[in-house]
């Protein structure tokens, strides 16, 4: 993965299931040169949070490989991501044996790690329907674009063309593209501002640019158009703000190197751990007292008298 709207898809979903799990991206399988997209392991403290995310927590009940498509993968793309899946199966298990000291089987038995390590479920992203997946490992729908493979694969499939237009689905949505792209933007500015979707997907829609340059087709000019005035108003509070934080940091160096000045010039030694001190204080009113003082103290002491 290694556009823009790729590194997109896994930093949403990696940021968004970080509130509920640990959680890695491009976990390195020893067996070949493949990368996990995103690997997830639920936190039994969080469960109450987990349960509010919708769609995304369900699929995240349970350690999971997260494997989203920019397009409908093909049977071959997907049996890539089973190998990915039974490799690294192979993996937690050697270090569960790793971390109790046992050794490694002898290659014709099947004696499992103690404690037993949890096969970890797979799930890939879609964004169309990808009936030769479906068809081979006969994927059963378990709610509307949600599908299970056959038990011993624990593999679900997300469609997300076929997901309801809710709130429960937005944060999948979310990696999709054209229309499906466009309504889930919609459905997110429409969200209070406090919403932890936005949270998650707002500061990664600006980095990333998503959305503001989708294509668009008559019939969407005026969604696209509400979309685009919504991100061009995030974007200009966020450089706003950017900007302020940049010239309190520039006044705060400034009064800072006055008042190392004024203790100069008044012939006051000032140690290296002051003057970090005094360069790291970003408070203008504390810098403005220093000056102050500085302008007159006889000693350091005086100057920097009430600094815990």
């Amino acid at each position: 993965m290694h556009n823009r709207s790729d590194q997109f898809a896994k930093s949403l979903l990696r940021d968004g299931l970080s509130l509920v799990s640990a959680t890695e991206t491009e976990v390195e399988v020893l067996a070949a040169t493949q990368k996990i997209d995103v690997y997830s392991v639920p936190d039994p403290a969080r469960e109450a949070e987990r349960a509010g995310m919708g769609l995304l927590g369900e699929l995240s009940r349970e350690p999971s490989l997260f494997e989203p498509f920019r397009g409908t993968p093909s049977l071959r793309l997907v049996r890539r991501c089973l190998r990915k899946q039974l490799t690294w199966h192979h993996e937690l298990e050697r270090r569960a044996r790793a971390a109790a000291g046992s050794a490694a089987p002898a290659p014709d038995t099947d004696a499992p790690p103690q404690p037993p390590v949890d096969f970890p479920a797979l799930v890939v992203i879609s964004p169309g329907r990808p009936e030769t997946v479906l068809d081979a490992y006969r994927c059963e729908p378990v709610q509307a674009g949600v599908y299970h493979a056959v038990p011993g694969l624990v593999m679900r499939v997300v469609v997300l063309a076929e997901l309801p237009r809710t709130r429960a689905t937005l944060l999948l949505r979310l990696l999709g593209s054209g229309r499906l792209l466009r309504e889930a933007l919609a459905d997110l500015a429409a969200l209070p501002d406090d919403a932890w979707e936005k949270s998650i997907a707002k500061p990664l829609l600006v980095h990333f640019r998503l959305g503001i340059q989708e294509p668009i087709d008559e019939k969407e000019d005026e969604v696209s158009a509400e979309i685009r005035a919504w991100f061009e108003d995030y974007e200009r509070k966020l450089r706003a703000e950017e900007r302020k934080e940049g010239r309190n940091e520039g006044r705060a160096e400034e009064a800072a190197r006055a008042v190392l000045t004024a203790l100069r010039v008044r012939g006051i030694t000032v140690p290296d751990a002051a003057r970090e001190r005094i360069l790291a204080e970003k408070d203008p009113e504390t810098l403005e007292r220093w000056h102050e003082r500085a302008i007159v103290a006889a000693s350091l002491a005086e100057v920097l008298d009430t600094l815990s």
